[in-house]
């Protein structure tokens, strides 16, 4: 059988495949908490020009939006970059 060479891995290729084994799925779920974050912001930005001309908006709808708003931006600030975190620190 012939001798199979095993050449090193590049160092940024290595890292980086280091940090996708750590935090799986991280771009796709950044991707959803900033579309659910995005859509509750429409939604209480829509709510709150409603109440400017003077529609009734039901507090318990309102409660709604801003829970979402709370909720996804959280997760969505959860789930940053530990290593921007460090340097701001």
């Amino acid at each position: 059988m012939a001798s199979q060479s095993r050449e090193p891995l590049d160092p940024a290729l290595r890292a980086r495949l280091l940090q996708e084994a750590k935090t799986p799925w991280r771009g796709l779920r950044r991707g959803l908490w900033l579309a659910f974050t995005a859509s509750a912001a429409v939604g209480l930005a829509t709510m709150a020009m409603r109440a400017s001309v003077g529609d009734a908006v039901a507090l318990s709808d309102l409660g709604i939006q801003v829970g979402a708003l709370v909720l996804f931006g959280g997760l969505l600030w959860r789930d940053r970059n530990p290593s921007v975190d460090d340097s701001s620190v």
